[in-house]
């Protein structure tokens, strides 16, 4: 029952609640309220403060969160191992990536690797805001930018830089800025990361980073919709280069302030520090890190 009862304590973290939790696992809530309780007997600790609209993790709970996943994935793979030999990889990998990479550059590259472990089923979650590994349940995540979560891991894929395009329509109506403090003049289509709006558009300017304020009629979470839009030339945007490359290729994007381009970002796997990986992930990130370097080589060539 300590595995159950694991299994069950995590559901509640991942889903913020315990009769969610046991909706999810088809149990009744004075079920669920006697499992957990036994569970924080066994460890003679309180795992979690409930209150009537919330619950948040004490300190023994967010050490029991990363203990939990390490058991359970270090039984996942003993299972797999009698079941189905040491050869064959089995189990659900969750992961996230943000919206444009996943659906163009991921999700082809997970068909192929569902391909050769047809044992192996994928949970995928495409979002370009703020992915919380531990509290949504995921074991890896592709991501822009520098790590700076101490209690997680990475790999780097590659390295990205974020250019400003424009369809070769609006440049036609609207002459392109030769400078980045002309962006004002410009209709600039915004992401917003979660809560936050992408307002402020950094360049290098006499080697310093320098931000400039942008704005326009169009704002959204999603990546895909802001290249719809500037393809469609409703106004400049700043995309990663992974994302447009074929635009550029095909020429119904086009860069402008190359010249101004800060220095070059990284593409990452990260997954947390103190999880056990099970094989099947293990061989995900080691099938991601290969594929998506022979990616990142075509498209710096």
């Amino acid at each position: 029952m300590l595995i159950e009862n694991l299994k069950l304590f995590l559901r509640i973290v991942e889903k913020g609640g315990l009769a969610i939790a046991g909706r999810e696992m088809g149990l009744s809530p004075a079920t669920v309220t006697e499992r957990l309780t036994a569970l924080e007997n066994h460890y003679g600790a309180r795992l979690l403060t409930r209150t009537t609209r919330s619950i948040s993790l004490t300190d023994e709970g967010q050490e029991l969160v990363a203990g939990a996943r390490r058991i359970l994935a270090e039984t996942e793979e003993i299972e797999a191992r009698i079941k189905l030999g040491m050869e064959k990889l089995s189990g659900t990998i969750h992961l996230s990536a943000p919206l444009d990479l996943g659906r163009a550059r991921l999700v082809p590259l997970l068909d192929l690797f569902m391909e050769k472990h047809p044992q192996v089923s994928i949970d995928l979650s495409l979002s370009d805001g703020y992915v919380d590994l531990v509290g949504q349940g995921l074991d890896l995540a592709l991501r822009f930018g520098e790590l700076a979560d101490s209690t997680m891991k990475s790999r780097k894929l590659g390295f990205n830089r974020r250019l400003v395009c424009a369809s070769p329509d609006y440049l036609n109506r609207h002459r392109a800025p030769d400078h980045p403090d002309e962006l004002s003049q410009h209709n600039c289509l915004v992401m917003r990361f979660g809560q936050t709006t992408d307002h402020d558009w950094s360049f290098e300017i006499d080697g310093k980073r320098q931000n400039y304020r942008v704005s326009g009629n169009r704002i959204a979470n999603d990546g895909a919709l802001i290249r719809h839009w500037c393809l469609a030339g409703h106004g400049l945007a700043l995309k990663s280069e992974w994302d447009i490359e074929e635009d550029l290729a095909k020429g119904s994007l086009i860069s402008v302030l190359d010249d101004f381009s800060p220095p070059l970002s990284t593409l990452q796997m990260i997954y947390p520090a103190g999880a056990v990986q099970p094989r099947r992930i293990r061989a995900l990130i080691d099938f991601l890190a290969v594929e998506m370097a022979k990616q990142h080589a075509n498209l710096i060539a």
